[in-house]
């Protein structure tokens, strides 16, 4: 695959990730799950940071992309199960 390709995937993965900690922050105070969503924000959060700096740099990775994909894969299959896991914990 080419590095247009990189890029794109790259792209799509850091909107998606900095769309998600905007949802999940406003989910937490909104008094949805506060805890749980708030955690579940940090993987996002940190793939946001990654990809901004690398959107800035123009510089992308094979390796943020695949591990974007299964990162962002996993949380979404699972999230129900830790939110309700987490928010146990807490409570």
């Amino acid at each position: 695959m080419s590095s247009s390709y990189l890029a794109i995937i790259s792209k799509i993965i850091f909107f998606y990730s900095l769309f998600y900690v905007v949802m999940k922050i406003v989910a937490a105070f909104g008094g949805n799950m506060p805890y749980a969503n708030l955690i579940l924000a940090i993987p996002y959060l940190a793939f946001s940071i990654i990809g901004g700096l690398m959107l800035k740099n123009n510089k992308y990775h094979w390796a943020y992309a695949i591990v974007g994909i299964i990162m962002i894969s996993a949380l979404r299959f699972y999230e129900q199960e830790w939110m309700l896991a987490i928010e146990g914990y807490f409570n």
